[in-house]
């Protein structure tokens, strides 16, 4: 793995050359094509070097995180077009994949933290250098300050658990570690857990994720939806064996939080006038139910939460692409004028329903897969829970309904009645969404039995 990290260093000169963009850009193809071939990812971890190491989970994420910088580039096109300081976009988002891959695939927690941390710098760039509206500034301060603020405890009690256990290796964990003093046990499962659940986002400290979604470029909509999210859910579940104890008498408290959270991010869904805006607060109920499935401490919470995550992190993905395109062409988000887009662009509407079904869990997707997962676990740890994780899935497919009807049926109101079908690069785009989103499920149940 490490030979793949060393190339893509390699490839940040040629950013900066004119007509290398898209070599940079098959490169990267190359090195997915070559770590899909190379898997052979078991249940014994590589150990790649002292401080990092290659697992299931590792290589789920890495693997996710290539692919979405691939398809990150292929729909900023319009910054190589406008030659817009396109060398310094290469190099922030090959930066950002660098930062991605050590953060997953790092064994220390220290690291973890530290790379963790450092990928936060490339997405604010990204945010402030290309956005499009100058609220970007107050976005960035946003994203910014929530995850600065949660994770300043999260590094004291790294440094607390370092004294007291005197290492910090993933492998090396104990299941039954605990201090004596409830206080301090209680103190210390709060530093550690916050800041990845204002990473996640939870309910409550999520209100920098729509402000982030809707001044972000569309490559910082899909690096935030589709591996930036996972960073808090990957966290969560490499530091869970450290809180075993005192996770079994606090997880009700977050578990109540997120099926409360989903309900009221779902019904604030089917208020929003503004498609990003949409799509970013469906991106906090889908983690919240990620969240629930974690903190139910089983194997099918665990998997099925990887499930989703990387389902959630594709479909999410093509969501935001889409929401640009329908940008790029009325000059608007507003759900006000995103009408009639079925009149005005037919050949999108086919790709705007399959990515909603998608949203809403449908067959033959992998969302489907990790959400039954996810509420089979759910309802083996509370069997009260089961009326509302009904509702969650009544809301998703409610919200997703109001978000595909909105922008496909109605009156078109701009005046413009030629239909034009779009390039063939952003079918393509949307087909790299959508195919490994449907494939995977064929290969997702064996991983599941493996995790």
């Amino acid at each position: 793995m490490l030979k793949y990290i060393f190339f893509m260093v390699c490839l940040i000169p040629l950013g900066f050359m004119k007509k290398m963009w898209w070599v940079v850009q098959n490169s990267l193809f190359l090195i997915c094509l070559f770590m899909i071939m190379n898997n052979c990812v078991g249940l014994t971890p590589w150990n790649l070097s002292y401080y990092f190491w290659f697992d299931v989970l590792s290589y789920s994420l890495v693997l996710l995180s290539v692919w979405i910088i691939i398809l990150m580039i292929m729909a900023s096109e319009s910054i190589l077009d406008t030659y817009f300081y396109s060398g310094g976009f290469i190099l922030l988002v090959l930066l950002l994949l660098l930062l991605l891959c050590l953060s997953f695939m790092s064994s220390n927690l220290f690291m973890f933290y530290l790379f963790f941390e450092a990928s936060l710098i490339p997405t604010l760039f990204l945010i402030l250098g290309w956005g499009y509206q100058p609220e970007r500034v107050q976005a960035g301060i946003y994203l910014l300050f929530y995850t600065l603020f949660a994770s300043l405890p999260l590094l004291v009690g790294i440094f607390f658990l370092e004294i007291t256990k005197g290492g910090l290796m993933l492998w090396n964990m104990y299941m039954d570690f605990n201090m004596g003093d409830m206080f301090i046990n209680y103190l210390w499962y709060f530093s550690m857990v916050i800041a990845f659940l204002v990473k996640m986002p939870m309910f409550l400290v999520h209100l920098w994720l729509p402000k982030a979604h809707v001044e972000a470029p569309v490559s910082g909509s899909m690096i935030l939806a589709g591996v930036l999210l996972k960073l808090g859910g990957y966290g969560l579940l490499r530091v869970y064996n450290y809180l075993e104890l005192v996770a079994i008498k606090l997880n009700l408290l977050w578990f109540g939080v997120s099926i409360i959270g989903i309900w009221a991010v779902s019904l604030v869904c089917l208020r929003q006038v503004d498609v990003k805006s949409l799509i970013a607060y469906s991106s906090v109920a889908h983690m919240g139910l990620v969240l629930m499935g974690i903190m139910t401490m089983g194997v099918w919470g665990f998997s099925g939460a990887l499930t989703l995550m990387i389902a959630h992190g594709l479909c999410s993905s093509g969501l935001f692409c889409l929401a640009n395109m329908s940008y790029e062409r009325l000059g608007s988000r507003s759900l006000l004028i995103n009408k009639g887009m079925l009149s005005f662009i037919p050949s999108l509407t086919l790709w705007w329903f399959l990515l909603s079904i998608a949203n809403m869990a449908a067959p033959p997707t992998l969302n489907l897969l990790g959400e039954i997962g996810l509420l089979n676990s759910v309802i083996g740890w509370s069997s009260m829970s089961m009326l509302g994780v009904g509702l969650l899935s009544f809301f998703s497919a409610g919200y997703t309904l109001y978000l595909y009807s909105y922008t496909q049926h109605g009156k078109y109101y701009s005046g413009m009645y030629s239909c034009w079908g779009g390039n063939i690069r952003e079918y393509y785009l949307l087909f790299l969404h959508w195919f490994p989103l449907n494939l995977l499920i064929l290969f997702a149940a064996p991983t599941m039995l493996w995790f």
